[in-house]
């Protein structure tokens, strides 16, 4: 199946033509059809899926840009989640022959300037955080009583981070005659109300992954019974050149310890958590980009909603509370087809959580540093197994015993700058394309003016 046979029009073809993007994937196949007939929807699937595109495709199909008002509204929970929207909403914007008013509203932003520029002219399209969208609608300066779609992307997260009432005050001064979309890797019980009260009927689709993660990831298992996660951490940093490494913990006390940890040891770290101003936090967003940091710590809230080229090595410190958490986690690696390392470091009481995450699908290579390396390692279950069958365990043990210690792919840093600078490459050239399509645009526009 290709993208021609949704019959978009034809710039969205040009646009995703000049994305590379040849073949739709499964919630793209199963849901631009049906949000392109008119109908609300609910769409669970993951982390890296092509939500996007399977929302801002058909939502750009419908966009009239005579039509001098808000015609799609789009909340997320996260700043990083909404710039990565609108990044996407520009592109496709570029190459439509009439000019489409994308805006992008959230917190920490120069909201005076936002509601100046509102009083002169409303978007076509807005996308924002839901505290930044609520403020301005309530102030009487964005005008979302013309809309006529509404979407919430990462529902469980909006309703994890407790934004799902706000969401719920935004969807309550949109029109009742509305198209809603609702995307979401999780559905928790706790969404269940807000979605009865807004939606009659919707289409209902869960995407199946194939893999849950990706397979050019390695995904290693490291005990951290008797030793020092810290040390441990620095060590994986030290030894194994990665590329860029994201270092996810379950707090924001651990993250900044493990960042206090790593600069003491002369690592050049940064921090990304809630504690964080909002410009700080831009700032360092920025940085990491444009790959100023080998080092990254986080919490989960940079799980989702942080894309970052050229990720080479996840570490968990730990196994968070929400298991749907490590996956996005794991998710940041791998990504375009590229390699990478998933590290997981656990202790003893939480042999149940590796366990269940097992359950999902999930296998883990047991590893282990010894003099400077990562060596393989026992399989934590072998007691479990022998039991079963002795004389085969005892066998199987043996070989493991005897293999020969892996060390980290040589040149594994190379084949990742090499894949980086190609992207970035790309990039470049996509902006200069959309450079010069705007002044084109804009010398047409002039010309036109004075016929």
């Amino acid at each position: 199946m290709s993208f021609n046979e949704f019959n978009l029009q034809p710039f969205l073809v040009e646009a995703i033509e000049e994305l590379g993007f040849t073949e739709p994937t499964a919630v793209q196949k199963r849901l631009i059809p049906v949000i392109k007939s008119g109908k609300s929807v609910v769409g669970k699937s993951q982390t890296g899926s092509g939500k996007t595109h399977t929302f801002l495709l058909p939502i750009f199909d419908k966009i009239d840009p005579e039509l001098d008002e808000v015609q799609s509204l789009i909340t997320t929970p996260s700043r990083e989640l909404a710039y990565q929207i609108y990044e996407a909403a520009k592109q496709l914007a570029s190459h439509s022959e009439k000019p489409i008013r994308v805006v992008n509203y959230v917190g920490g932003t120069d909201k005076a300037r936002q509601q100046s520029k509102l009083h002169h002219e409303q978007p076509q399209i807005v996308i924002g955080t839901p505290g930044r969208l609520l403020d301005l609608v309530k102030g009487g300066d964005l005008d979302i009583h013309t809309s006529r779609s509404f979407v919430v992307d990462e529902a469980d997260m909006t309703l994890d981070m407790g934004f799902l009432s706000v969401v719920d005050q935004i969807a309550s001064r949109l029109p009742n005659k509305l198209q809603m979309m609702v995307f979401s890797a999780t559905i928790p019980q706790k969404l269940q109300p807000f979605l009865k009260k807004y939606m009659s009927n919707p289409v209902m689709e869960e995407i199946p992954v194939t893999s849950v993660i990706s397979p050019t990831i390695d995904n290693w298992l490291i005990s951290t019974k008797g030793q020092n996660k810290n040390d441990i951490i620095y060590n994986l940093l030290t030894m194994g050149e990665p590329y860029l490494a994201l270092i996810f913990a379950n707090t924001k006390s651990r993250v900044k310890e493990i960042t206090k940890f790593l600069k003491q040891n002369g690592l050049k770290v940064a921090m990304i958590e809630g504690d964080l101003p909002p410009r700080e936090r831009k700032r360092v967003m920025r940085e990491v980009q444009n790959l100023d940091y080998q080092f990254v710590v986080a919490t989960d809230l940079a799980s989702r909603g942080i894309d970052i080229d050229g990720v080479s090595h996840v570490i968990n410190d730990g196994i968070p509370e929400d298991l749907d958490f490590f996956i996005h986690r794991v998710g940041r690696t791998g990504r375009k087809g590229m390699a990478g390392i998933a590290i997981t470091l656990y202790t003893p009481d939480e042999e149940s959580k590796i366990t269940e995450i097992e359950s999902m699908g999930i296998k883990f290579q047991p590893k282990a540093i010894q003099n400077g390396e990562v060596v393989d390692s026992y399989d934590r279950n072998r007691r479990k197994q022998r039991s079963h069958g002795h004389e085969e365990l005892d066998g199987a043990l043996k070989a493991k015993i005897n293999k020969t210690k892996k060390k980290v792919k040589p040149g594994y840093k190379k084949k990742i700058k090499k894949e980086i600078n190609k992207d970035l490459l790309f990039k470049r050239r996509l902006e200069q394309r959309q450079k010069g399509r705007t002044e084109r645009k804009r010398k047409k526009q002039d010309s036109n003016r004075y016929q």
